[in-house]
């Protein structure tokens, strides 16, 4: 069956399944799952919170398996670097792996963590991979480089890289010869234009030539770039790499062919320099290089419209390359309008006396279609070719004046905008079609038409007989017209007047003035109506001097570029986006570098199922001896660990909310509670009569101190199982409160057939803050673990760290790493009781404990599935979990009870919980409120009143 059915699933609770699969023991099982975590990502789910789970099915000798685990990984590797670190020992190992493709994909799954820390496990692989014997090996360790040195640029050139990359240069694999220079390349764009990392010189050039035949497409377009960039002033090398650039005109790859192109271009400019302009060896080359030119345009439109783009600086700076193949650029009638757009200004570049001909043919047939964009843009296209063609201009102006008879309004509207530019380009010469424009006064509707005919008519009112009358139609609507007609009815009606200055053109230009100085709000216009009335009432020959100058000839420039620019972009940017936007990287391409998280900025993460949470992903504590405010030391400890093993299941979901009956004051009321606060005893807590390893002996064994605390191997035995691992260690525990702290109480067994030492522990941060005292696990006698299943019990006072504490919403996931020297690093998952957390002496008057939950955020409520005995019960089991209870009463006319009950958790900055418990004694479910300043805490008291009310906290 297709691997297509990993996509077909999205059922709810997948993620659970998932997880029991990634943790089988049969290994086509747990294939399967990877295979499905891998289509899950590859849609867009997030997938990150089985990141334990897939990192230890690294340890696999199935090739397949591995690289799916590596496909995951370099997913997750760039956005959450605080998971991807948890396997980078792996990494380390894998580089060393007698397979070049899992040492190959170690190297670039490391170069892919941005974590400044790695960089230092990163170096020794990546310098023994850069000298690998398998040029896979080497391509790939090249690219690291690259990213290695945007994490840490002094550390790639304090330990060599970069000289190994130019060694790399000389490889005899071409491959690796291309991914040197890609990486040098990008290097040199990161270190900016001060420093030259490439260095090139005839020796490089000679090895980038050779290798250029071999590489495969895209290294091709590496090297080819590097040529462009080489800068050489003598004809010979530039003849010398055109002639090896020359084939590549003929690749199949059109980003090939561009490049080659630009190339040639970079030894055109070259060879112009040398004795006789090199004309004759300029013409060939330009022979050879527009039929590919024109094959690109045998694509795609996509394809097509970025080899227009660049085909338009090519036409621009050396337009004798595509003189001849102006046919090619003929609209076809199913381009897309982007793509007509496109050939249409190559067309008008291509224009010349020769061809103008077929060119007016063509574009008098666009002008005739239904697409009104592509008619406008091909009537302003003859406009241009007269304005560029003087010896074209009449049979231009002859297209014009047959598209003006069609009647069709944004035709001639058009013909109307480019008619002034034939004008002012030829001044007196082919005024006698004014006529014809005046007789289609009626379809002007667009301010730049309208514009262009007032300034017809103000130009050349001498010359016609009904000019006042002409203008005086237009100025009837002068209050009502855009800014732009505006201010060109006003200099008209200044020229008319200054031309014919009758009786009308007076009252005119008097009415025209008025309006523009008292009735308008644009500045532009009364400044200017203010200047013409200043100078016709002062000086009217200095006014005629100023308003009727000569006016200097007008070119068709409005789709040329700077100089400058197009020699940039041609040059250097050709075949790139630059090139298709017509402007330089810097303006629309940011520099910023990818941030690098430091090691102290790992934070947690949540792991969240559909039906449950777990733990976050883990980053180490330093040793809490050594480093007790270092958190940016965290993630050392963590890279010395070794691959982790499998988590386990996540907590159980949380009840399902119910509302509260009735109001606080109600069942408070009446109540006898004094003012002690305490209406029921507190259990004891000393450490003497609640903690069972508390007696175990240096030198004694296992057995002997299980049995010296007064615990029996079957009371071991009844602490939840947190890791199995048949074959190896596993793992027991809970966490507890003893003498006034937090206890993780572990039970730990070795079923390998050796000692096992070297035991160290270290938490995730988490919601509480908790991390343990000291690292390094006390364990009893020699302080190992005996083979043979002998079970360990250990004792880890826990401390709670401000600095380790995550931010909101609460969770009581617990991530936990334990390490070892033979089996390498174990990782489980736990949750957090709430019995553990609640503090001793945590009580508070009772008037308190009223107000408090008036003032508090509305209370969250839930209804718990289980059976209380007894009120008397109930409150014995809250006040051996250090919660105390404040009142008991019965809720008339319900056969409830309602107790109150407060408790103080300082851990994660928690505060004081309030708790409302309505149930019926013997009968099932038991109605929840709770209220605290964060509300987030109702689910951690939700999650342990269970284990609480049964006892089995």
């Amino acid at each position: 069956m297709s691997d297509g059915k990993y996509f077909s699933t999205t059922k709810r609770g997948e993620i659970h399944e998932l997880k029991e699969e990634l943790r089988s023991l049969d290994r086509p099982k747990k294939k399967d799952a990877v295979k499905k975590v891998i289509a899950a990502m590859t849609v867009g789910k997030d997938v990150s919170m089985l990141f334990p789970d897939v990192v230890n099915c690294m340890q696999t000798d199935d090739l397949e398996l591995k690289k799916l685990v590596y496909l995951y990984l370099i997913n997750y590797a760039k956005t959450q670097p605080d998971l991807a670190i948890m396997a980078v020992n792996t990494f380390v190992k894998d580089s060393q792996d007698p397979n070049p493709l899992i040492r190959a994909l170690a190297v670039r799954t490391m170069g892919c963590i941005r974590v400044d820390k790695i960089t230092e496990y990163l170096c020794d692989p990546l310098q023994r991979c850069l000298k690998d014997d398998d040029p896979y090996v080497r391509k790939t360790a090249a690219v690291c480089v690259a990213k290695l040195y945007d994490i840490n640029p002094e550390l790639v050139e304090d330990r060599g890289f970069l000289d190994m990359l130019r060694e790399m240069l000389s490889d005899a694999n071409p491959m690796v010869v291309a991914n040197a220079l890609a990486a040098l390349q990008e290097i040199q764009e990161l270190a900016g234009p001060g420093k030259d990392l490439l260095q090139m010189n005839s020796q490089t050039l000679n090895k980038l030539l050779a290798a250029l035949n071999e590489c495969t497409e895209w290294g091709q377009v590496f090297i080819l770039d590097s040529l462009a960039a080489y800068d050489t002033r003598d004809p010979k090398d530039a003849e010398k790499i055109a002639e090896r650039v020359l084939p590549r005109l003929q690749h199949v790859n059109s980003a090939v062919v561009l490049s080659a192109v630009k190339v040639i271009l970079r030894c055109m400019d070259v060879v112009a320099l040398g004795p006789g302009g090199g004309e004759d060896t300029i013409k060939a080359w330009s022979k050879k290089m527009a039929p590919p030119l024109v094959t690109l345009l045998a694509a795609e439109p996509e394809v097509q419209y970025v080899a227009l783009r660049n085909i338009n600086l090519i036409v621009q700076r050396r337009p004798a390359i595509l003189a001849n193949e102006v046919k090619v650029f003929f609209c076809k009638y199913n381009d897309p309008l982007y793509v007509k757009m496109e050939k249409l200004e190559i067309m008008i570049r291509l224009a010349s006396d020769k061809n103008i001909d077929q060119v007016l043919l063509e574009l008098k047939e666009y002008a005739q279609e239904v697409d009104v964009d592509f008619v406008r843009k091909s009537v302003r296209a003859i406009g241009r070719c007269a304005v560029a063609l003087d010896k074209a201009t009449e049979r231009c102006i002859n297209v014009l004046l047959e598209l003006i008879q069609t009647k069709v309004s944004y035709v001639v509207q058009e013909a109307i905008i480019v008619i002034k530019d034939i004008f002012r380009r030829y001044p007196n010469q082919y005024e006698s079609i004014i006529a014809t424009l005046c007789d289609n006064l009626d379809s002007l509707d667009e301010p730049e038409a309208k514009s262009s005919m007032i300034w017809i008519i103000g130009e050349y009112a001498e010359r016609i007989d009904n000019a006042d009358e002409l203008m005086a139609a237009f100025l009837e609507t002068f209050p009502e017209e855009s800014s732009m007609v505006q201010l060109q009815l006003l200099t008209a009606t200044v020229k008319l007047f200054l031309k014919k200055p009758t009786e009308s053109a007076q009252k005119m230009i008097s009415a025209v003035l008025s309006c523009a100085t008292n009735e308008t709000d644009s500045p532009d216009l009364r400044d200017r109506a203010f200047i013409y009335w200043r100078l016709l009432s002062t000086d009217p020959e200095a006014a005629k001097d100023v308003v009727l100058a000569e006016k200097p000839v007008i070119a068709d420039d409005s789709s040329s570029l700077d100089p400058s620019l197009l020699e940039q972009l041609v040059t250097r940017y050709l075949a790139t986006v630059a090139a298709v936007y017509h402007r330089p990287p810097e303006t629309f391409v940011s520099r910023q570098r990818l941030a690098v998280t430091r090691a102290e900025e790992l934070g947690s993460r949540k792991f969240e199922e559909e039906d449950g949470a777990v733990a976050g992903s883990l980053v180490s504590d330093n040793n809490a001896a050594a480093a007790a405010g270092a958190a940016a030391a965290a993630v050392g400890d963590l890279l010395d660990l070794s691959e982790p093993s499998p988590a386990p299941a996540a907590a159980a979901a949380p009840a399902v909310a119910a509302p509260t009956a009735r109001g606080l004051d109600d069942l408070l009321g009446g109540l006898d509670i004094g003012g002690s606060g305490a209406a029921a005893p507190v259990a004891s807590t000393s450490a003497a009569s609640s903690d069972p390893f508390a007696s175990f002996g240096g030198a004694a064994s296992a057995a002997s101190a299980a049995a010296a605390g007064g615990i029996s191997p079957a009371a071991l035995s009844q602490l939840p199982v947190l890791l199995s691992t048949p074959g190896g260690v596993s793992v027991s525990g809970r966490l507890v409160r003893q003498g006034g702290q937090v206890v993780y109480l572990l039970a730990l067994k070795n079923d390998t057939a050796a000692p096992v030492d070297g035991l160290m522990i270290q938490t995730n941060r988490n919601s509480f803050g908790l991390s343990p005292t000291s690292q390094v696990l006390a364990l009893p006698g020699p302080g190992v673990l005996p083979p043979g299943g002998v079970v360990v019990p250990v004792r880890v006072p826990l401390t709670v760290d401000g600095s380790k504490v995550t931010p909101p919403p609460l969770g009581t996931g617990l991530q936990v790493a334990l390490r070892t020297n033979q089996v390498g690093v174990l990782y489980f998952n736990d949750a957090v009781p709430l019995a553990a957390l609640t503090e001793e002496g945590g009580t508070m008057e009772a008037a308190d404990f009223l107000n408090a939950w008036k003032a508090l955020p509305p209370e969250a409520s839930a209804r718990l599935p289980l059976a209380v005995p007894s009120a008397e019960v109930a409150k014995q089991r809250l006040a051996a979990a250090h919660l105390v209870v404040l009142a008991h009463r019965q809720v008339p006319a319900t056969g409830q009870d309602a107790i109150y009950a407060t408790c103080r958790i300082s851990a994660g900055g928690i505060g004081q919980v309030l708790l409302e418990l309505k149930f019926v004694a013997g009968a099932g479910g038991v109605d929840v409120s709770v209220k605290a300043e964060r509300q987030d805490v109702s689910q951690l008291v939700f999650d342990g009143l269970p284990a609480v009310l049964l006892g089995t906290a």
